[in-house]
């Protein structure tokens, strides 16, 4: 484990959706909550609510809730470019790059986490945990935008799985 990258991870997906849907199912409120998050709040820089059918623009906040956490999670959106790229934290000081390019019929989403702190506990829960996460999560973009399918366990009365 010598030369394993504990400060950041690559994940691609190619999906067979326009890169406009894609575009905006990172950001747009009602589309997070389509395929990865319960409920999706984004706020301006006066603390005002965005419209769910609204794309976010640099500088606005969220707060985001996954099915069967209480917890939410806070950040900032620190770049968009309204087609095929942003930015925003995550985990505290973390970054997620998303960057959204056409190959054929296809979208590819490239994600990028960084800027992930090194001590033992980040190692753990946003490194490995985050890495096995996204992949959840991309499956369930390419699955919802292809077919349909949400393959997320909302489910209250099951323990939590691979699946939230």
């Amino acid at each position: 484990m010598e030369n394993f990258d504990w400060t950041s991870f690559t994940k691609k997906i190619a999906i067979k959706a326009k890169l406009s849907d894609i575009y905006n199912a990172w950001t747009i409120a009602s589309e997070l909550e389509k395929w990865f998050l319960e409920k999706v709040s984004f706020f301006d820089v006066n603390q005002e609510t965005i419209g769910k059918d609204q794309n976010v623009l640099e500088g606005n906040t969220y707060e985001w809730f996954w099915y069967l956490y209480d917890d939410a999670m806070l950040g900032k959106i620190t770049s968009v470019n309204g087609k095929n790229q942003l930015q925003f934290t995550f985990e505290g000081t973390c970054l997620v790059d998303i960057n959204l390019s056409k190959k054929d019929d296809y979208t590819i989403v490239e994600l990028r986490h960084h800027n992930i702190p090194t001590d033992d506990n980040s190692k753990k829960h946003i490194r490995l945990g985050c890495s096995n996460g996204w992949h959840f999560y991309l499956t369930n973009l390419k699955s919802v935008y292809e077919g349909g399918l949400d393959l997320r366990n909302k489910e209250d009365s099951l323990d939590p799985m691979i699946n939230n």
